[in-house]
Formats: C-alpha cells, structure tokens, sequence
C-alpha cells in the first residue's frame, strides 16, 4: 500500500532548525528513515517537504482523489490554514497527524490548536522523528 509523508513549511530545514526543538536529523535522513520503517511493515512511503501551501493543497487533493493514506505534519499551517482543513476533510483513506515537538506544551499559544485533528484517526506528538515510525504504524494497522 503506498502512503504519503507530507511534511508542511521549514521542515525542509531539520537538523538545521532549532535542533534543541527539532532534533538533528535532517529532512533527508527522515525521508530515508520513513521509506526504510514502511518497508518493514510492508508500505511504500513517498515523503515529501514544501514551503507553499497550495502545493500542499494540491498533494492532499491527489491523495484524496486515490485514497492514499496520509501522514501529515502540516507544520504552522496546522494551527490556522483552513485551505488544509479543507483539502484534509475530502481525504478517504486514513490520515494521522504527526509532530516531532508537542505543540500543546510550547509557550506560545496559537500552537495550541490544530485544524487537521478533526480529520486525522490519531494525532501523534512530541515523540521526536520516532512520530513518524508510529503514524505509519498507525497506516498499516488500521489497513490491515
């Protein structure tokens, strides 16, 4: 089964980004790590990064239109983009939500809401990269 990994504005920077934050894998090594954790599991993972909200938009659409399994870390775009609450409320297949940090327990409050939530069948934070092998866990068992 092929899920997408789309990952929202400034993860492109990881390792580069407020590492105390974020971490030091960079968004290469994600990649790698996500294709290599759905393999195992018998997924193919295509991960993708982008700065612009309508291809983001565009990625959810696609996705939407052939049923592929999201994982999404919509990035700031999750605390007020509702062109990604729309785009995310036409998906058919599973979506979870995924964010390396816990926004609900950094200091600054807008980070404190999500509009991708009411979509996703699970929402995974503050585990770090680890979020990502969890919400593709979360894919294939709730495909199976």
């Amino acid at each position: 089964m092929k899920v997408l990994v789309l990952n929202g504005p400034n993860l492109g920077r990881l390792g580069r980004r407020q590492p105390e934050i974020y971490g030091t894998t960079t968004h290469d090594e994600l990649a790698e790590r996500c294709v290599e954790w759905g393999s195992e599991i018998g997924l193919e993972v295509e991960v993708r990064q982008t700065n612009h909200e309508g291809v983001m938009v565009d990625w959810l659409n696609a996705a939407a239109d052939d049923a592929t399994p999201v994982v999404l870390n919509a990035a700031a775009w999750t605390h007020y983009s509702y062109a990604i609450y729309d785009a995310c409320a036409q998906l058919e297949a599973p979506l979870v939500e995924v964010h390396i940090s816990d926004p609900f327990q950094r200091p600054e409050e807008f980070r404190h809401s999500s509009v991708v939530s009411p979509h996703a069948v699970a929402v995974i934070a503050g585990h770090g990269i680890q979020g990502y092998r969890m919400a593709l866990e979360r894919i294939a068992h709730d495909a199976g």
